[in-house]
């Protein structure tokens, strides 16, 4: 019941972070507004492969370096948790800030598989997902997994980062969605962030 309980409460937050708008967001939104939900789930297809390998690195790479040295342990807990204060206060900052458009001209440009390579390497581009991932996962996840329970936590990435992405796509090809999701900002950022405050809060003062 644990175990479940703790799977359950990753697919929560990290779900949270997933719906946090930002690049991704802005460029799986344009993709389906300009080339159609093919276009659209193609982007969020990278998505979703770009985060399982971040995930991956960050669970697998992480677990044997934090088994050898223990101080490098401490130092991650403590940079993940400033890190994610670092997220939740620039959510709070920005919250009012009009979601950014991507150009007209690279939206045309992200069709196919062509826009499916520009969202994985936009997804690949960026380390400090590998450094949300270690955060999370150190925060919630026990210290030696089971191989079952690796399968599961990435089965769970995958699943989140690819439903929403693939959402965005189905939803977010007309106006009127569009239109709602600029008026939801505010609240969206403001709870995401206070989330990832708490999660930092808890990072910092957990034990291994």
């Amino acid at each position: 019941m644990d175990t479940v309980l703790v799977l359950l409460g990753l697919a929560l937050v990290h779900l949270l972070a997933v719906a946090s708008p930002g690049p991704s967001t802005v460029l799986v939104i344009q993709t389906a507004a300009v080339a159609g939900r093919r276009g659209g789930l193609l982007v969020a297809f990278a998505m979703m492969v770009g985060a399982l390998a971040w995930a991956s690195a960050a669970l697998f790479g992480l677990q044997a370096l934090f088994a050898r040295f223990e101080w490098l342990y401490l130092a991650f807990r403590i940079g993940g948790a400033i890190y994610l204060f670092y997220l939740a206060m620039m959510l709070w900052r920005h919250a009012r800030d009009p979601l950014p458009e991507i150009p007209a001209a690279l939206a045309r440009g992200t069709t196919g598989w062509q826009g499916f390579l520009r969202a994985l390497g936009l997804q690949l581009s960026n380390p400090k997902i590998m450094v949300f991932f270690g955060s999370i996962f150190l925060s919630l996840l026990p210290a030696e997994l089971p191989a079952w329970m690796d399968a599961a936590v990435l089965a769970i990435v995958g699943l989140n980062e690819f439903t929403w992405f693939a959402l965005l796509a189905l939803l977010f090809s007309g106006a009127p969605a569009r239109a709602f999701y600029r008026r939801a900002k505010f609240e969206m950022d403001r709870i995401m962030g206070g989330a990832l405050a708490l999660l930092g809060l808890r990072l910092a003062l957990a034990d291994r």
